[in-house]
């Protein structure tokens, strides 16, 4: 039994410039999109509607004459496209490891435990500056090569991915002039070489980068010392999400900044910025950021405006872990790495919308459910939930609520709103009931 098309519109539209040379690829490429987003944490086999769409979907992932990239490409362009309808974007960048230890597939090299067998993959994710996520702007995948006799590791450097992802959003930012693109990322992205090609290119994207190097300065002095010296120019206070065992709690900050030319040929100018954590809690250890940015932050207003957008960060961390968790990546067992780069490909995509439905739940509450979900997909959620369907159009935060209900959301005032994990459980119970309501719709024969 097929999915009606208006339950997986959004992939129809997402993907509506997909070529991949042949329109029975293309179909089976959205179809695919279509059951993994339906039912993320299950198997391919499980996502699959029996044996023949099963074998159908190993022959086409296993098709040598399909790149990843042109799988992909429709949603990089329509990313760029509704970046540029916004005045600032965050590009996030990041790398994370894919663990599969176990598994025998050809083509997966060593993690930073070298005993360990795996991938990594780096992408950059655009999001608002109110953390609304707009699609991944690019992405590269790679197994790392075992060390040799010496110790040493051949192939491409892993900072050039870096580099590399700057260098394709400064060409966004001139495409997107009336964008201002700033490119984010944590401490792994503190490379000299990257700061030197955004000044050579003139800097049109802009940058902002957590402080992994206490640099060296003139006279011996350091960069970390200069900045914590100066005078403070303004406060920050914002709630620090929970984490690894540690609650959620309010943090304050003191804000200074330094505006500093890096000794050296190339004379990196930048700005490093301190938030350095105030009267915190007894054995915690207070939270203190360095930035470093081609930004200038002479006031109270252009240092929270950095800060709030280094905080945006975390959004890349929620999509890593859709991907990993929601959709089960890791658990895919292939047997070669071009065959899980793309279903990658394909994954991503998926958690992307899932991390985008949580986070517009929660900053857009009143856009009506219909933008986002099919009629049937809202006619499930209520025969699940045992309430009867309004005459009125739910809203988006009232739909996400009720399906993140389903997941096992209690909805209690100290609850929050609901995370990935319960939406994306919540949406497969969803996605089991639309074809309930599609079969008896189309009157099919149950007794056969």
């Amino acid at each position: 039994m097929k999915i009606q098309d208006d339950a997986g519109a959004w992939v129809d539209e997402e993907f509506e410039t997909l070529d991949l040379g042949d329109p029975r690829r293309d179909r089976r490429a959205k179809e695919l999109v279509k059951r993994f987003a339906s039912r993320p944490t299950a198997s391919i086999p499980g996502a699959c509607e029996g044996w023949a769409e099963t074998m159908a979907a190993y022959r086409f992932l296993g098709n040598e004459r399909i790149d990843w990239r042109d799988m992909v490409q429709p949603h990089w362009d329509r990313t760029t496209a509704r970046m540029g309808q916004l005045p600032v974007v965050l590009c996030v960048a990041d790398t994370t490891e894919l663990n599969f230890n176990g598994q025998d597939i050809e083509g997966a090299g060593p993690l930073s435990y070298e005993a360990q067998v795996g991938m990594y993959l780096h992408a950059t994710y655009a999001v608002t500056p109110d953390r609304e996520p707009l699609g991944v702007i690019n992405s590269w995948m790679w197994a790392r090569e075992p060390r040799d006799a010496n110790g040493r590791r051949g192939g491409v450097r892993e900072s050039t991915r870096w580099i590399e992802s700057y260098e394709i959003v400064a060409e966004q930012a001139q495409a997107l002039p009336d964008t201002r693109l700033v490119y984010v990322a944590d401490r792994e992205g503190d490379i000299a070489a990257l700061m030197q090609r955004a000044q050579e290119l003139g800097n049109p994207a802009d940058w902002l980068i957590r402080s992994q190097h206490n640099r060296a300065l003139k006279d011996e002095e350091k960069l970390w010392d200069k900045v914590h010296a100066s005078n403070v120019l303004g406060h920050i206070g914002f709630v620090l999400p929970g984490r690894s065992g540690q609650k959620a709690r309010e943090v304050k900050q003191e804000l200074r900044s330094q505006r500093i030319t890096l000794p050296g040929r190339a004379g990196v100018t930048l700005t490093c910025v301190e938030a350095c954590e105030v009267d915190a809690p007894a054995g915690v250890k207070p939270v203190i950021w360095r930035l470093v940015t081609n930004r200038e932050a002479a006031d109270a207003d252009a240092l929270i405006e950095l800060v709030d957008w280094y905080r945006a960060r975390w959004e890349i961390e929620m999509y890593f872990n859709v991907l990993k968790n929601a959709c089960r990546v890791e658990a895919l067992q292939l047997s070669q790495m071009e065959r899980v780069e793309k279903a990658l490909a394909l994954y991503m995509v998926v958690s992307w919308r899932i991390a985008r439905l949580m986070r517009l739940g929660r900053t857009c509450p009143e856009l009506e459910a219909s933008l986002f979900f099919a009629a049937d997909e809202i006619h499930g959620a209520h025969v699940l939930s045992k309430k009867p369907r309004p005459k009125k159009t739910p809203t988006l935060n009232q739909m996400i609520r009720m399906i993140a209900s389903l997941g096992g959301f209690l909805g209690r005032k100290s609850d929050g709103e609901p995370g990935a994990k319960t939406l994306w459980i919540g949406m497969q119970r969803v996605m089991d009931a639309v074809i309930t309501i599609q079969i008896l719709r189309d009157g099919y024969d149950t007794s056969v």
